[in-house]
């Protein structure tokens, strides 16, 4: 086959009768140009059908028009939905994607950040791993690196951030679960964090309705204070014996948790789950354990699956809004990109209770 000669900014230059510096500054969008040779410059482009060279264009202005993004886990659907939002808002914009995934590891995610900014990506979106030793993201602040964070906030990190209303989002569900009869609710989450002086004193601080900095807490951290809130709210005592802690993002984990407190005397009559991890690894264990929904239990689940709809019956759920959260993230930075200089903001969005069939009266 023979090889196609792609038309060069020196050739766009000859057919315009301007310098290759004049045609690089208007294909380039840099630099003044008068208008009449910026109409030769284009009308020269349009006929000889000239495509732009990224790189050599990056070099020029600085700028290669991609954003990188560093998700937790491509596989979980909160991050597949989140990151068709960025997408969506990129590619309307002229920009590229960079994606990495760190598996919820923050060595994996220092790499994932190095190899974005050696691959000069105009800005980062992140989902961070740690929210409190993430010096890292610190240093691409300092460096004037746009930034925003999707999920998750960081001790002392003013940028930008999205993320649902997780406090609100799960204190509707709970109180949804008490306004339907039930009292012996369990809550299953991963609380992977140690840094908040363990389950026991988080218990005990948010029993008594001490302030906390909930801002920069994990997300299942910050569902499980909304499982209390609602309990504080409604006057019912918080059981401990009712908060599983899987100890880890494995819906295997969720699962021995979950078998081991239905096994046990004294069963709750509901559980709140507080991730699509947590609801894979809870409804393994009701499986296996032949107990039906919402005969034997009333379920609520944390991420609203295409499984629960088609699930008999049907699972209530709080739908996160996964595609606008991706959306809004991207939006934020490409302002950044351009140089808006506001505040640092943060946009915490509402979930949605999805009602199904799960949840029983009592």
């Amino acid at each position: 086959m023979a090889r196609i000669n792609k038309a060069t900014i020196a050739d766009v230059a000859r057919a315009a009768g301007v310098s290759t510096a004049t045609a690089g500054r208007v294909l380039g969008g840099y630099g003044y140009t008068s208008e009449e040779k910026k109409e030769q410059v284009f009308k020269a482009a349009q006929t000889l059908r000239y495509q732009p060279n990224a790189l050599a264009r990056s070099l020029i202005t600085g700028k290669t028009r991609t954003l990188g993004v560093v998700a937790g886990d491509i596989q979980n659907p909160f991050y597949a939905s989140a990151l068709r939002g960025i997408s969506n808002v990129a590619e309307a914009n002229g920009f590229g994607l960079l994606i990495t995934n760190s598996d919820e590891d923050q060595a994996k995610e220092i790499q994932s950040v190095e190899l974005l900014a050696q691959k000069q990506v105009d800005g980062l979106i992140v989902t961070t791993s740690d929210t409190r030793k993430a010096r890292h993201l610190h240093n691409l602040r300092a460096m004037g690196v746009p930034l925003v964070l999707l999920d998750r906030a960081v001790v002392g990190l003013m940028v930008d951030r999205v993320a649902t209303d997780n406090i609100a989002a799960a204190e509707q569900a709970v109180r949804h679960l008490i306004a339907a009869g039930h009292r012996q609710i369990g809550i299953v989450a991963e609380l992977v964090d140690e840094e908040s002086g363990g389950l026991d004193v988080f218990l005990t601080r948010a029993v008594a309705g001490d302030p906390m900095e909930s801002e920069t807490l994990y997300p299942s951290w910050q569902r499980l204070l909304g499982y209390i809130r609602a309990h504080r709210i409604e006057g019912l005592p918080v059981d401990p014996r009712l908060t599983l802690r899987a100890g880890s993002y494995s819906a295997l984990a969720a699962q021995v948790v979950v078998s081991r407190l239905m096994t046990a005397p004294h069963p709750p009559t509901a559980l709140f789950t507080t991730d699509s991890t947590m609801s894979e690894g809870t409804m393994r264990a009701l499986a296996e354990l032949n107990l039906s929904i919402p005969q034997d239990l009333s379920l609520i689940c944390f991420d609203d699956l295409d499984w629960m709809s088609f699930h008999r019956p049907g699972v209530t759920s709080i739908a996160q809004p996964h595609l606008a959260m991706g959306e809004a993230a991207a939006r934020m930075l490409l302002e950044r990109i351009r140089g808006e200089n506001y505040p640092p903001r943060t946009v915490l969005m509402p979930a949605e209770l999805i009602e199904r069939g799960s949840v029983a009266r009592l």
